[in-house]
């Protein structure tokens, strides 16, 4: 009898049931990628465990590519955060306009996701050989070229900034909004100036936020792939990034070595999960000052 009335108090909770495609989505897109390629950085052509993929990721070249990828990442994480920023501030404590703040925002949502072939046609048509400025500037007797090549490192830099700035001024702009105009009222009621509430208030408030979110853009970037393809096409050198070194370990004839692709991506995953401990660690620093 009691057994019957304990079933009786059970009913299915219906809202589980709308996050059930959320968990299936992970689970079949970030879990079990992640799990093979564990598994298969360790397994040679025949099945059988191995060291060998992971220990060939010393080579030189493979070394270079990691470093020029986390150089990338990290100037455009830098170069993205400050200005993006400098826009978050603006609009949400520079008193712009309405519409600006609109157009703004408005922008950083579609800019943030504009990104692969689109972008890098945008780019070439812009400032490549024959693009649009570039032209314009051989007018006014300035010449990119040579000297300048998109197709390269700073090429490559420039581009990924282009959406690294919108994605910025998103992710920022919620802990400026979360600013209270009490501490500013009281710094200045006690006699502080507004330079020093910023210095000594605002901006170790708003410090966690920012290097979170530098911390999100530097994994948008690492983990980038269609757009550098784009760009800069599977070519090896001065060019060659950690995210073509994977893809072409799959898809060419001369450098398929799945093994060591799957370790390639071993390694990217590893760098990913340090950077998402880093800003999971910075967001519960920046959550304590927001209002409950």
């Amino acid at each position: 009898m009691q057994n019957t009335r304990r079933l009786s108090r059970i009913q299915w909770n219906w809202n589980w049931l709308g996050v059930v495609p959320f968990f299936l989505a992970v689970f079949a897109f970030m879990i079990y990628p992640a799990l093979s390629i564990v598994v298969r950085s360790f397994t040679d052509q025949y099945g059988n465990f191995t060291v060998q993929n992971v220990l060939d990721l010393n080579q030189q070249i493979i070394r270079d590519s990691y470093w020029r990828t986390i150089q990338v990442s990290l100037l455009t994480a830098l170069i993205g955060g400050i200005i993006g920023f400098g826009l978050a501030w603006a609009i949400s404590l520079g008193k712009l306009p309405s519409w600006l703040r609109r157009a703004v925002l408005t922008f950083s949502g579609v800019g943030s996701n504009f990104a692969g072939i689109p972008l890098v046609f945008a780019f070439i048509s812009a400032i490549g050989q024959l693009g649009i400025v570039t032209t314009l500037l051989k007018n006014f007797g300035i010449f990119l070229y040579p000297g300048f090549n998109l197709y390269g490192f700073w090429g490559l830099v420039i581009v990924y900034t282009y959406f690294q700035i919108p994605l910025m001024t998103l992710t920022v702009l919620p802990a400026l909004e979360g600013l209270r105009t009490e501490w500013q009222e009281a710094a200045l009621n006690l006699g502080a100036t507004r330079w020093q509430f910023w210095q000594h208030v605002a901006f170790p408030i708003l410090l966690p936020s920012i290097l979170g979110a530098m911390a999100l853009l530097f994994a948008n970037a690492f983990g980038a792939h269609a757009t550098a393809y784009a760009l800069i096409g599977g070519g090896g050198g001065a060019n060659m990034i950690v995210s073509i070194m994977v893809g072409n370990q799959f898809s060419t004839d001369t450098f398929a070595n799945p093994g060591l692709g799957n370790s390639l991506a071993l390694g990217m995953i590893c760098v990913i999960a340090v950077n998402i401990i880093i800003y999971s660690y910075l967001r519960r620093l920046s959550e304590r000052w927001q209002p409950r």
